[in-house]
């Protein structure tokens, strides 16, 4: 393909994705196939000669697009929303055209392992500095890292990839960890000869967006030296609005802090930022200079060296895609969709509230509404096996203590309220048909 053909075939590829977008609507939310679909469809092995683009493109809808869960449909209620706009499109055209490779951070799980790995660092060094008898296999085999029963599964693997064992603090009835519970830990485990030393605190949790509590939290860190870090992967983009701003309050006491605009903040996945009190425990331990990675500005001050921040050596250009939707949105525009959520989000919830089958099964602060009929798991197994069959909606469970519970997420850019409407409407009907089944 030659700059000319580019040209041509770039402003039709503009034109499928726009079309798509536009009529994304009409398609299944959720794909009716079979895993091993694609299989008999596409050859064994790669052409020997070049095919067409045109044979290319066809296949697009005929091969790919019946197998893909379509994340910017405004009938997607799963997971968290997945950032979607033009501005980050026309940028993300522009990275891979440029194609350097970035130093940028990775994502959200990739922050907390980081995070752990410096925090593991440091204590060490700390530890040996004081007893230098100490071996790095003693220190370590008493090193505890401590997180939420309701932090996201990647925190676990931190501590396994780090060789650290985690322990889970029990949540309070609002699925936030506290003081009392993480002192209580704190001091049994001490009271063992163990070392705590790190502490992951989750604004925003994946089950049900409950918010730990930072000024509870951050000062038992600091005074045990132990590492903060803060996982706001979706909840962080809310923070760009001053009446979420409060859910912020004793992020000072953090030594690290991540959160994703890829999820909420209208950036093209994939875009994970990640900030630290003091860089130099991160370039402590990760810095490595080969010789062929020197440069002359290393040492001047002038540059900060990302590089040596993180485990991976290069990342995409993804500071290019926010600058784009930074500027073309604006800070007013950035609020107002956070801002059109969230007011979706608490419709759906006074939807839920009116019907005296169903229960909320937590405060609803952003864009996620956890819910459920009352009644058995089995009871809400059954309508969520029914929503998700039907395909016209798509919801993902969570468990909330011994309850299993339906994810209401405000996810697509595109998401109205005639579409909240319409999909309790659908809710409704299919627990219709499960209390009616259970009733004969």
């Amino acid at each position: 393909m030659n700059a000319s053909e580019f040209r041509r075939r770039g402003k039709e590829m503009v034109d499928y994705v726009a079309n798509y977008l536009e009529g994304i609507e009409s398609r299944l939310v959720y794909p009716d196939v079979e895993p091993g679909y694609l299989r008999p469809l596409i050859p064994s092995s790669a052409p020997e000669e070049p095919e067409t683009y045109e044979d290319i493109i066809g296949d697009i809808e005929r091969i790919i697009m019946p197998g893909v869960t379509h994340w910017n449909s405004p009938y997607f209620f799963a997971y968290f929303p997945t950032a979607n706009s033009y501005p980050s499109m026309l940028a993300d055209m522009l990275c891979g055209a440029i194609s350097c490779i970035g130093f940028s951070w990775g994502s959200a799980s990739e922050a907390t392992l980081v995070a752990l790995l410096a925090a593991r660092t440091k204590v060490i060094r700390r530890l040996q500095a004081a007893s230098p008898e100490l071996t790095q296999a003693a220190i370590m085999e008493k090193l505890v890292a401590y997180a939420s029963d309701q932090a996201h599964s990647s925190v676990e693997r931190a501590g396994l990839i780090g060789g650290v064992r985690m322990k889970l603090i029990p949540s309070d009835s609002n699925f936030a960890m506290r003081a009392s519970a993480l002192r209580e830990a704190l001091e049994r485990d001490k009271a063992a000869g163990l070392i705590p030393f790190f502490v992951v605190a989750t604004l925003g949790t994946t089950n049900c967006c409950s918010f730990d509590s930072l000024l509870e939290v951050g000062p038992i860190c600091n005074q045990e030296e132990m590492w903060l870090h803060i996982d706001a992967a979706y909840a962080g983009s809310a923070f760009i609005c001053p009446e979420f701003r409060h859910l912020l309050d004793g992020v000072e006491f953090a030594d690290s802090f991540n959160f994703n605009p890829h999820k909420w903040l209208l950036v093209n996945f994939d875009c994970s930022a990640m900030w630290v009190k003091q860089r130099t425990d991160l370039i402590g331990a990760f810095k490595l200079d080969p010789v062929y990675l020197k440069h002359g500005h290393q040492d001047s001050g002038l540059i900060t060296d990302y590089r040596h921040w993180q485990i991976p050596l290069g990342r995409r250009f993804r500071s290019l895609k926010m600058w784009f939707v930074f500027r073309m949105y604006g800070i007013k525009g950035l609020q107002a969709h956070i801002r059109k959520h969230v007011q979706l989000a608490h419709e759906f919830e006074s939807l839920v509230r009116q019907d005296p089958r169903f229960e909320i099964c937590m405060e609803v602060t952003l864009g996620l509404v956890c819910f459920r009929l009352k009644g058995s798991n089995q009871l809400n197994e059954t309508l969520l096996k029914r929503i998700n069959s039907a395909r016209k909606i798509h919801l993902v469970p969570c468990h909330l203590r011994d309850k299993f519970v339906l994810r209401f997420a405000i996810c697509s850019r595109q998401v109205e309220s005639t579409h909240v409407q319409q999909a309790w409407q659908h809710i409704r009907q299919l627990a219709d048909d499960v209390l009616r089944l259970e009733r004969a």
